[in-house]
């Protein structure tokens, strides 16, 4: 690992308050050109960000003694280290407007590069409706041919990824802290899974904290490398909204799952829609957004005709204004609990079906 371009991106982690267009075109002709000094290029930044003269050894020289105890860290933890000068560097990603200038990664680099991503992020305290939609979504990109990238939180961004292994596909989970500091620490084992085909990535050195400050700059690289963000539940002071906003300012597509009215669960993806994000209803809705053929289209219609025809048969078996729990529908229909929730969530969602306290559903007639 060189040691000038590691302390190269710790001495500039940020947006690009602090790193204006004349350093990126440094880097870029320096990269185009196959001539780029790191050394020479971190004085450059030092200077760009007008750190003095009298303290710029300093910052460097504490820069660079970072650098080599993370990359000593990183050597004996099996991570990858990619600098924006490294031509495996994600394309989608090089071309932002405030680049991270390096990107550690536990697990597979040439998933950054080498499949289309899609994001889908939204809440951490997530209903089980938008739990099973947003795992729903995110098999079907990966059956697709996605790669599904979020942020490893609890709810909307765990179904995420979970929908993507349950496919056997690759996904990227980008953190707010080092890639060594898993966080939640209950998801230690879910990144463990993800880096087994696909990747753990962090802006962060080894041994960073999962700070607040650090998530709002973690968001713009879930966005950066994906053609499009999805956002499923998100009430209107979500910090998925965070990553929306940075899709847009990427010039990413971004797309909003509706939901009841009455939570404020959703406010978030409505606020959105009336903006003019997609609305989300399949899988299909984010394709036709990325003018992306499904390799099946025949499969497709016949799955969700099967799945029309499934929901049908279980509102029929609903009576009108009569709250049903799980265990009695499932009893009635002889079919898994998970299976009947998806369709429900389903339900709920074209307002067929309204959920009341005790995890219980009532038909709307």
């Amino acid at each position: 690992m060189d040691v000038d371009l590691i302390a190269l991106s710790l001495l500039r982690i940020g947006f690009d308050t602090r790193a204006p267009r004349l350093f990126r075109e440094t880097l870029w002709s320096a990269a185009v050109s196959g001539h780029a000094d790191s050394g020479e290029l971190l004085h450059a930044l030092a200077e760009i960000l007008q750190i003095g003269p009298a303290d710029r050894p300093t910052r460097v020289a504490h820069a660079r003694k970072n650098a080599a105890l993370a990359a000593d860290v990183a050597r004996s933890s099996g991570f990858g280290f990619l600098s924006v000068l490294d031509p495996a560097y994600p394309h989608e990603l090089r071309h932002i407007p405030d680049p991270p200038l390096g990107l550690w990664v536990r697990g597979s680099l040439s998933v950054l590069e080498t499949r289309p991503a899609v994001a889908i992020v939204g809440s951490r305290n997530a209903t089980p409706g938008g739990i099973v939609m947003a795992r729903s979504l995110a098999r079907g990109l990966a059956d697709e041919g996605f790669v599904v990238t979020s942020g490893l939180a609890r709810g909307i961004d765990e179904a995420a990824h979970r929908g993507a292994l349950d496919a056997t596909a690759p996904t990227i989970a980008v953190l707010g802290s080092g890639v060594d500091h898993i966080y939640p620490r209950e998801h230690v084992p879910l990144a463990r899974s993800i880096a087994v085909n696909g990747a753990v990535v962090a802006e962060l050195p080894p041994g960073s904290r999962p700070l607040p400050g650090h998530f709002p700059l973690r968001n713009r690289i879930i966005s950066g490398l994906s053609r499009a963000v999805v956002v499923v539940e998100a009430s209107d002071k979500s910090g998925s909204l965070i990553t929306a906003k940075a899709a847009l300012d990427q010039g990413r597509d971004v797309l909003a799952v509706p939901g009841p009215v009455v939570s404020g669960c959703h406010q978030g993806c409505h606020a959105l829609i009336k903006d003019g994000a997609r609305l989300v209803e399949t899988v299909k809705d984010v394709l036709d957004q990325l003018g992306w053929r499904p390799k099946s289209p025949q499969a497709g219609a016949a799955d969700e005709a099967q799945k029309a025809r499934a929901r049908g048969q279980l509102w029929a078996m609903m009576r009108a204004r009569e709250p049903v729990g799980l265990d009695e529908l499932s009893t009635r229909s002889g079919r898994d609990a998970p299976e009947l929730l998806a369709e429900l969530s389903r339900l709920e969602l074209a307002g067929h079906v309204t959920r009341v306290p005790g995890g219980r559903f009532v038909k709307v007639d």
